[in-house]
C-alpha cells in the first residue's frame, strides 16, 4: 500500500498509513445512510458499526451494555456471602492491590458500605516490603480479626496466602490472568479465570466489582431490601478503568462514558481535591483520568504510603481529602523525578543491547520497584517491542513488564514461574510484574525473547502511524471536534481519530516549559490553527519544527478542545510531522 502523503519516514521515523479503502467506502455509504458528519462516519466504519447500531454506539447505555452479573462464575456465591457479612455485622477487610484500579475497586467497596452503616479494614501492601498481592503473613493476620476477606484486583494465583487465611472466609474480585487452579477461596470472581468465556476480559477490577455490586443489588431487591444509588459510584468505576487501561469497546465504553458524567458534578469529595490540585479546569475526559487523576492515586503506592490513594477515593471529609490530595501531588512530583533518571538509564542499556530483539529489557541496581511499570512503558514505546524493566535490590530483582498489542504478555510471563525460570509472576495482556534472582536474569530474559518471537514480536518494525484521513486547518471547529466525541470515550483499544494536514506552513514557535512545544500552522490562505507537542524537544519533532526556515511540512495528531481563561479553541495535539 503507498504510504499516505507519500510519508515513507516521518520525522518520527515512522510510515503513515491512511484509511484502508474499504473502511473508506464503509464511511461514505454510512455517511449517505445516516447523515452524520463524515469524520463521525470514518471512525464507526473502523469500529465496524453498521449504519443502523450508529446511534446506539453514539448513545451507549448501562441499560443497553450491562453484561448479566451471573454469566461470570462464582457471582452469585460471592455476593450472597458478603451481603451476609453485611447482615450479621461481621467484620470485614478489603485487600487491595496498591494501584489505581485496586484503589477505585476497594472505595468502591467501602463507599457501597457505608449505606448499611457498616466499615472494613482496608489492607494494601507495600510495594516494596510486600510485592504484589497476598502474603501469608498479612492474610493471617487479617484473617484473626475478621470474618471475611474481600481481595479486588488481586488474589486469584495466591494459592498459599489465601490458604494461611485460616478461620476466614476469602472471596476473589479480580481480572488477572488466572492458572489452572484456582486458590482455595470461598469464590474467584475473574472474567481471566480459565474456565471462562472471555467474553468479559476486556473488564478490570473496578468493573468486576460493579458487576458485584449490581448483582447485590438484585439479591437485596429479592429480599425486599435496597442498596445505595449505584450510578453515582460510577466515577470511581471509570477512573479504575481508564487508568488501568483496558480496553473502551463494550460496557466499558458506557461505564467510561456515564462515569465522566458523574465526575463532573464534582460530588466526591476525594476526587474534587483530586482534580483541583491537578489543575483541572475543564469538564473531565478520559485524558485528564489516565494523565492527571491516575498518576496521582497511584503515586501513593509507587512510593509513598501505599493506602492513601484509596483512602482519598473513599474519604468524606473534606479536610482530609484537601490533605491527602496535596501529598499525593507532592509524591507524584517526586515520582516523576526519580523516574526520569531510571528511564534515562533503562533506555540507554537497552539501546546497548539493540530495539531489533523480540524483547527490550534493562535491568539496575537500585532502580525504584514503584517506577519499574512506567519506564518500561517508555521503553516499549521507544523500541516498538514488548519491555521488561527490572529493579534490584541485592539478589532480589522486582520487575515490570508492558506488551504491545498482540503479544500476550501476561501468559509469557505466567510460563516462566511455571517453568522455574523466575520466582513469580503474572499479570494480563499488556501488562504484567515478575521477581527473580539475578541468576535467573539473563536465562529467563533470554526464554522470554523466544516466547516474544513466537507471538510475532521480533517482527515489529517502527509502527506505522495509521491516519483517519486529511483535514485543512480551517475545517478544525470546535463544533466538529464535539461530533466527534460523541464516538468516544477514547483510550485503551478505541483510539481517538488521528488527521494530517498536509502541506502546511509555520508561522509561529514556542517553548512551553523545557521540553514542549506550541506552534501556530496555516494553509497559507488565511487559516490558522494552533497545536501543542507534549516532549517535542526530546525527539527530533522539536528541534525541525522550531528551526523550520520557511520549510512547509504535512502535520498529523488528534483534534482537541483547549480551554483557557475561559475561552475554548481547537487544538491539534501534534504526534508527528514530515517535510512536505
Amino acid at each position: 500500500m503507498r504510504a499516505f502523503l507519500n510519508v515513507e519516514r516521518s520525522l518520527t521515523g515512522r510510515r503513515w498509513v491512511g484509511p484502508d479503502i474499504e473502511i473508506a467506502r464503509q464511511a461514505e455509504a454510512m455517511a449517505q445512510a445516516t447523515g452524520l458528519p463524515a469524520p463521525i462516519c470514518a471512525i464507526l466504519a473502523r469500529r465496524a458499526v453498521r449504519p443502523e447500531e450508529a446511534a446506539d454506539f453514539l448513545a451507549p447505555t448501562l441499560k443497553n451494555l450491562l453484561p448479566d452479573p451471573r454469566s461470570l462464575r462464582d457471582m452469585e456465591k460471592a455476593t450472597a456471602r458478603i451481603l451476609a457479612a453485611v447482615k450479621n455485622r461481621q467484620k470485614i477487610a478489603i485487600f487491595a492491590d496498591y494501584d489505581v484500579d485496586g484503589g477505585t475497586s476497594a472505595a468502591l467497596i467501602i463507599d457501597w458500605l457505608r449505606h448499611f452503616d457498616q466499615s472494613a479494614t482496608l489492607y494494601i501492601p507495600d510495594r516494596i516490603d510486600e510485592g504484589y498481592g497476598p502474603n501469608d503473613e498479612a492474610m493471617s493476620m487479617l484473617a484473626r480479626d475478621h470474618d471475611l476477606i474481600i481481595c479486588v484486583d488481586c488474589g486469584t494465583l495466591s494459592h498459599g496466602p489465601i490458604a494461611a487465611a485460616i478461620g476466614a472466609d476469602v472471596v476473589v474480585l479480580d481480572h488477572h490472568l488466572g492458572g489452572e487452579t484456582l486458590p482455595p477461596a470461598l469464590a474467584v470472581v475473574n472474567p481471566n479465570r480459565a474456565d471462562e468465556t472471555g467474553d468479559l476480559a476486556h473488564l478490570c477490577a473496578a468493573g468486576v466489582v460493579f458487576l458485584m455490586l449490581v448483582e447485590a443489588g438484585r439479591q437485596l431487591r429479592d429480599d425486599g431490601a435496597t442498596g445505595p444509588n449505584l450510578l453515582k459510584m460510577l466515577d470511581l468505576v471509570a477512573l479504575g478503568t481508564v487508568a488501568d487501561v483496558a480496553p473502551l469497546i463494550g460496557v466499558n465504553r458506557a461505564l467510561v462514558r456515564q462515569g465522566l458524567t458523574v465526575m463532573g458534578r464534582r460530588s466526591r469529595i476525594g476526587l474534587t481535591a483530586l482534580a483541583d490540585v491537578s489543575r483541572m479546569d475543564t469538564a473531565p475526559s478520559s485524558y485528564h483520568l489516565g494523565f492527571l487523576l491516575g498518576p496521582r492515586v497511584n503515586a501513593g503506592g509507587r512510593i509513598g504510603k501505599a493506602d492513601l490513594g484509596a483512602r482519598l477515593l473513599a474519604t468524606r471529609d473534606p479536610h482530609e481529602a484537601q490533605a491527602m490530595a496535596e501529598r499525593l501531588d507532592m509524591l507524584n512530583t517526586e515520582r516523576r523525578e526519580i523516574e526520569n533518571n531510571v528511564r534515562a538509564a533503562a533506555l540507554e542499556q537497552a539501546e546497548q543491547r539493540g530495539f531489533d530483539a523480540p524483547l527490550a529489557w534493562a535491568a539496575g541496581e537500585g532502580w525504584h520497584p514503584g517506577v519499574v511499570g512506567i519506564v518500561a512503558s517508555r521503553l516499549k514505546d521507544a523500541a516498538h517491542r514488548p519491555a521488561i524493566v527490572i529493579g534490584f535490590d541485592g539478589d532480589v530483582g522486582k520487575g515490570s513488564g508492558r506488551s504491545i498489542s498482540g503479544v500476550d504478555l501476561g501468559a509469557s510471563i505466567q510460563r516462566l514461574a511455571h517453568e522455574g525460570l523466575i520466582e513469580k509472576g503474572g499479570g494480563h495482556k499488556m501488562a504484567a510484574g515478575l521477581s527473580l534472582s539475578r541468576a535467573q536474569l539473563e536465562p529467563a530474559m533470554a526464554r522470554l525473547s523466544e516466547l516474544m518471537a513466537k507471538q510475532g514480536a521480533g517482527d515489529a518494525g517502527p509502527s506505522d502511524l495509521r491516519l483517519d484521513g486529511m483535514l485543512m486547518p480551517g475545517a478544525a471547529q470546535i463544533e466538529m471536534i464535539e461530533q466527534m466525541e460523541q464516538a468516544g470515550p477514547f483510550g485503551a483499544g478505541a483510539p481517538a481519530p488521528r488527521f494530517a494536514f498536509p502541506d502546511v506552513e509555520i508561522s509561529f514557535t514556542k517553548r512551553v516549559g523545557e521540553t514542549h512545544l506550541k506552534i501556530t500552522f496555516s494553509d497559507g490562505l488565511g487559516a490558522r490553527l494552533e497545536a501543542i507537542c507534549f516532549g517535542a524537544m526530546d525527539t527530533p519533532l522539536g528541534p525541525a519544527l522550531e528551526n523550520h526556515g520557511g520549510k512547509r511540512f504535512h502535520l498529523a495528531g488528534r483534534l482537541e478542545i483547549n480551554s483557557w481563561g475561559g475561552r475554548q479553541s481547537p487544538q491539534l495535539r501534534l504526534e508527528d510531522a514530515a517535510p512536505a
